[in-house]
């Protein structure tokens, strides 16, 4: 499959790979463990075997890449300068030390058993998705189900009225191609004035908080300390609205791509529909085999050798966790949607310092509504001619996915 693919002219942004970027990530693979791309608008250093990937991600000499300089330079725009400040104080963008001090103060708020006790709201919210949508006999999995559910869940988490979830999502959208790495595209002006604005409004939110704590996320991060320490006004902020975007953007993403898997895998969907035990692995595979984030990125700060390669300062390094996540040498049969897979140490989550916090929301969300799917829409079809594809590098998502049952 990847002979037919010139690494020298493939461009992820043409509808081909965004409808299926594998066979460029196998082409990738047959390369070697690291591949440099070299095009007049960038170098990089793409990763795609497994093994390389997880250790990369678990090396301190390479970081997180940071918010560039020249969205806070003298003379930007006032709404950049705000949205990269944001941007800087997040924890996808920090490393150690400050990575380890934010990620020891949100881990207080942010517990298994947090989540753990969600699963009752998440269950009751699943089951009014699901009648409204069954009602009508067919649906648009992505508007109907993948995205009201991380959406409400979230907020609900944070402590976001629920009156505010329209607003609240078109701020999301619009600060989305940031999560993309499109940090210097079009929807830049659109995310910069939705990031000021959603920053207005959490702070707004943390002032309430300060006065009158509740039972929410939002509350207990407020309430954080380690050691005398606390997050300052800034770290609270873009805490907050990391939590809230990639909370529910990554977990619709998982949803729809999980749903097309499985319907495009019948033999599989049917084990699911027979033994609900199977839901669990079923989620696993399908971050494995089309997660909801594809790409990751490390700089280094000196010379590294590494699998036989010299990575560079100043040049960046592409984590592929999709390609990874279909290389043999880790996973037997890897070309084969296989929902009884085990093991399956995939890095959808990523690996290390950077592991993602959310992970055991988004499964739990997934599996709720798996194994609801499989109760209620057993016999489930999709309508291939209005499944459509959100643009995208770093996330994979879908924009439309109409079923019939």
């Amino acid at each position: 499959m990847s002979t037919a693919v010139d690494l020298a002219t493939w461009d992820f942004a043409s509808p081909e790979f965004q409808n299926d970027p594998y066979p460029v990530y196998a082409a990738l693979r047959d390369q070697g463990p690291v591949t440099r791309i070299e095009r007049p608008e960038f170098t990089s250093d793409w990763v795609t075997h497994y093994e390389t990937v997880a250790t990369v991600l678990r090396d301190e000499r390479f970081f997180a890449v940071q918010v560039p300089e020249d969205m806070m330079a003298p003379g930007v725009p006032e709404a950049f300068r705000r949205l990269g400040e944001l941007l800087s104080h997040m924890m996808l963008l920090e490393n150690p030390p400050d990575h380890t001090r934010l990620r020891g103060l949100v881990n207080k708020a942010f517990t298994p058993r947090v989540v753990e006790n969600l699963r009752p709201r998440i269950e009751t919210i699943v089951a009014e998705l699901i009648a409204a949508v069954h009602r009508n006999g067919r649906a648009d999995v992505m508007p109907d189900l993948a995205t009201p559910l991380p959406v409400a869940v979230i907020a609900e988490l944070m402590g976001v009225p629920v009156t505010d979830l329209d607003r609240f999502k078109e701020w999301s959208d619009a600060i989305a191609v940031v999560l993309d790495g499109s940090i210097r595209g079009a929807g830049l002006p659109a995310a910069a004035q939705a990031g000021g604005e959603l920053a207005d409004y959490l702070r707004d939110l943390v002032r309430k908080r300060r006065v009158s704590p509740r039972d929410d996320l939002l509350s207990r991060l407020v309430q954080a300390r380690e050691r005398d320490d606390a997050l300052s006004e800034q770290e609270l902020i873009a805490t907050a609205i990391l939590i809230l975007l990639a909370g529910h953007e990554t977990t619709t993403n998982l949803i729809g791509n999980g749903v097309l898997a499985l319907a495009d895998h019948p033999a599989e969907w049917q084990k699911l529909c027979m033994e609900p035990e199977c839901v669990p692995g079923a989620v696993e595979e399908v971050l494995r085999w089309d997660g909801p984030v594809q790409l990751t990125t490390r700089g280094v700060r000196e010379p590294v050798e590494l699998a036989g390669w010299r990575f560079e300062p100043g040049i960046e390094v592409n984590l592929s966790l999709a390609a990874a996540g279909r290389d043999s040498r880790q996973f037997p049969g890897a070309e084969r949607f296989d929902v009884l897979r085990n093991p399956n140490r995939h890095l959808a989550f990523g690996h290390g310092g950077h592991f993602c916090l959310g992970a055991p929301l988004a499964r739990l969300e997934a599996q709720v509504l798996f194994r609801a799917l499989a109760e209620r829409m057993p016999a489930f079809k999709v309508e291939r001619a209005g499944v459509q594809r959100r643009p995208g590098l770093v996330l994979r998502g879908l924009q439309s996915l109409p079923i019939d049952f």
